[in-house]
């Protein structure tokens, strides 16, 4: 079979988004077939290729192994000397976030950010109990304290993964059904058309009607109830039925791990401000155990920084009233103004109010599909 050369657009053609929410919008599914296609009969030319290598290749999941056998090599290589520590978290980030943008540019769905989160959340907590508990200096309660906000922790993420709320084809049906209410008028009963707030449109992916605020992941391969992201850090959408579970294991997150390391620093850097201690304590590196905690508490600030912000950018979201996805919608078309120096790109078009966008979001409801992909991972 004789390939065609795939013609480049030109410059005044409406580029194809991920979301496919544009009123002109590209056949995403036939571009992508015939880029794979083109690929492949390009690879094929290049030279010999073993079927084995090529199944193994495609699905072996290798993203795991670099958390959990590089991360504690690296992190007892940085314990060694201070100007190992600082290359060390220095170099780690910055791996993380290239490894990010390349799978975010081919939307695949990977295990290394939730490997890491789940096997960091674990080491920590294992180097807690073997170099910090044997000091002395730590309480049962505090104990218990840390103890339980792991746990709940763990269970807010599987509760958060049982899944966003996918749209379903029989959702518009149902729509259809509700969109007329029958009253009864002096013994007739009359039919009458509710009010119909934003229109249903069809996803030119996966071909079914959605309603307003929903959206196609390509990652997840549906169209997502309330779509906000898809979060790397889950494997995971986050939509209309896992919104505020989200949320909670944020939050839970963040108070257990800052919880934790200032029981950490309180221990290794006895008589110092906790504040202080994480930038200055004398005679940390003199023995590796030391200097191996104090390095695990500047990897958990790090991990803590990045989900702080986050956490920020969520909540300041949900005061006005914009998921993720309606604000990069509104950056590419140029519709939204930026609010609090750049934090939030607000679009206005469903704000009514701090408390009204609050009590909306804490009251909706998970939507009527849910999801027949649940999966732990």
């Amino acid at each position: 079979m004789k390939w065609e050369k795939l013609k480049p657009p030109e410059p005044d053609d409406p580029m194809c988004c991920c979301e496919c929410d544009v009123s002109q919008c590209c056949d995403c599914e036939d571009l992508d077939e015939a880029f794979n296609s083109w690929l492949k009969s390009r690879h094929l030319k290049c030279g010999f290729q073993s079927p084995v290598l090529q199944a193994i290749t495609e699905n072996l999941e290798i993203s795991m192994i670099p958390a959990l056998v590089l991360l504690p090599l690296l992190l007892r290589i940085a314990a060694l000397h201070f100007l190992l520590g600082v290359t060390v978290l220095t170099i780690l980030p910055i791996l993380v976030l290239w490894y990010y943008y390349a799978t975010h540019q081919k939307k695949r769905r990977t295990l290394f950010f939730l490997t890491l989160a789940l096997y960091s959340l674990a080491y920590m907590y294992y180097l807690f109990i073997t170099e910090i508990l044997p000091r002395g200096d730590v309480s049962h309660i505090q104990l218990c304290t840390v103890t339980t906000g792991m746990i709940l922790t763990i269970v807010s993420l599987i509760n958060t993964k049982r899944g966003p709320g996918f749209v379903t084809p029989d959702l518009y049906d149902t729509h259809k059904h509700d969109k007329h209410e029958r009253i009864e008028v002096n013994g007739d009963v009359k039919t009458t058309k509710k009010s119909n707030i934003g229109q249903w449109v069809q996803c030119p992916v996966c071909k079914i009607m959605r309603p307003p605020r929903a959206g196609h992941c390509r990652t997840c391969g549906a169209c997502v109830l309330r779509l906000d992201h898809h979060c790397i850090w889950i494997n995971s959408c986050v939509g209309q039925a896992n919104h505020r579970s989200f949320l909670m294991t944020l939050g839970l997150f963040l108070v257990t791990s800052v919880y934790g390391m200032s029981l950490v620093l309180h221990s290794i850097c006895p008589g110092h401000y906790v504040l202080t201690a994480a930038f200055y304590c004398p005679g940390v590196y003199a023995q590796f155990s030391t200097a191996l905690c104090f390095t695990c508490v500047w990897y958990s600030g790090i991990i803590t920084a990045g989900l702080f912000y986050l956490m920020v950018v969520q909540l300041l979201n949900i005061s006005f009233n914009v998921t993720e996805r309606e604000a990069q919608l509104a950056l590419r078309r140029g519709t939204g103004h930026w609010r609090l120096c750049g934090l939030i790109l607000v679009t206005g078009e469903h704000s009514h109010g701090f408390t009204h966008n609050w009590l909306e979001f804490l009251t909706m409801t998970h939507g009527s599909s849910q999801s027949t992909q649940t999966d732990l991972v």
